[in-house]
């Protein structure tokens, strides 16, 4: 597995738009506001014209185009880490123009991002054997610097290689919180809900709910993103998860949900499965799905979606993490090798570089 150098200041972060670009609010001052406390902690940041496009079908606009501002960020030796401007739904069209073994040959580089980006990080990290961050977006860093901000930076600079769960969530009442779309650089989340994990052990033939006081400990190389994402890349020629197994060994499989209800869950859980991608998993964090959060379709919900689908590797499932589209979250080092430890609702992840 290679990593990027630590990010110093000084040096340059590429915006880039593979996915959306950042055309209207909030979005334009997120990216306004986030560009200034980037530069005022040191940084240099280097828009790609991607990010002021809209004139693509469901992207910013050309797939081509994007895939080629995505190369060209990534091949460019003055550019020494790239943050997507945003998620999006056909981010898939973009990287089936990115020749993933052009850049296992280019020195390694920070790419961060989280959504739709899976597209790009998940063959980064199988295909190119490049460690990146599944983390923020660029908006996200237009608000006030919280923990997982703070995270994020240090996952590229080296100062952080642990991170920690955090109290509470933000819910449908943070209506003026920032998941609802403020603006303001001092906004910061609203934990309106308390965050509780849900941490179910191998039991025989079964799965069991573990009790508020047992311990966890998992290691494994982590490997996931957006499940929307990770479904449709299933059986194409960016699929070489077997591959990536049989070189690493154990997974820490790290999956989320955003417009995916229970049973497409279900179906995407199953799907996965099918295809191998599971066989040497050591473990499964879920994040918070976003549309299927709290729902129940023909007595399918968001836990036995996950849960009895994957019974049969008796292995740890950690659901409703701190991973994914409800905030906040924590910024995980995809492809890293990670040891993680679970208590009642604390969560701890560390992350080393091998």
């Amino acid at each position: 597995m290679r990593y990027a150098k630590p990010l110093q200041k000084g040096q340059t972060i590429g915006i880039v738009a593979p996915s959306f670009g950042c055309t209207t609010e909030p979005h334009i001052t997120r990216l306004k506001t986030a560009r200034d406390k980037w530069e005022k902690k040191g940084y240099h940041l280097r828009i790609g014209d991607c990010v002021y496009r809209s004139d693509g079908l469901g992207i910013s606009t050309d797939p081509r185009s994007a895939a080629e501002e995505l190369t060209k960020f990534y091949l460019d030796p003055d550019i020494s880490a790239m943050i997507s401007a945003g998620g999006g739904e056909e981010m898939c069209e973009t990287v089936g123009f990115t020749d993933f073994d052009m850049l296992k040959k280019a020195p390694p580089k920070w790419f961060m991002g989280f959504s739709d980006n899976t597209n790009f990080i998940f063959p980064l990290v199988t295909v190119a054997d490049t460690a990146a961050v599944y983390g923020p977006n660029i908006g996200e860093f237009g608000k006030a610097w919280e923990r997982s901000e703070r995270d994020a930076l240090g996952l590229m600079t080296g100062d952080v290689s642990t991170v920690k769960g955090f109290s509470g969530f933000e819910g449908a009442d943070a209506a003026q919180g920032y998941s609802a779309g403020g603006t303001s650089p001092d906004l910061r989340y609203e934990l309106t809900q308390k965050k509780v994990l849900h941490t179910f052990l191998p039991a025989d033939s079964d799965l069991r709910e573990a009790g508020r006081r047992e311990s966890v400990q998992i290691s494994g190389r982590l490997l996931g993103g957006c499940l929307d994402v990770l479904d449709n890349l299933v059986g194409t020629e960016l699929d070489q998860t077997q591959q990536f197994m049989n070189r690493y060994g154990p997974v820490i499989w790290v999956l989320e949900a955003c417009d995916l209800r229970p049973l497409q869950i279900r179906r995407a859980m199953w799907h996965l499965s099918e295809a191998g991608w599971f066989d040497t998993a050591v473990g499964f964090l879920i994040g918070r799905p976003y549309a299927a959060f709290g729902r129940e379709e023909m007595g399918v919900n968001q836990y036995n979606a996950v849960t009895d689908m994957v019974t049969q590797y008796h292995v740890p499932v950690i659901m409703d993490a701190d991973v994914g589209h409800i905030h906040p979250t924590m910024p995980l080092l995809m492809g890293s090798l990670a040891h993680l430890s679970v208590t009642g609702n604390e969560i701890q992840i560390e992350m080393e570089r091998k």
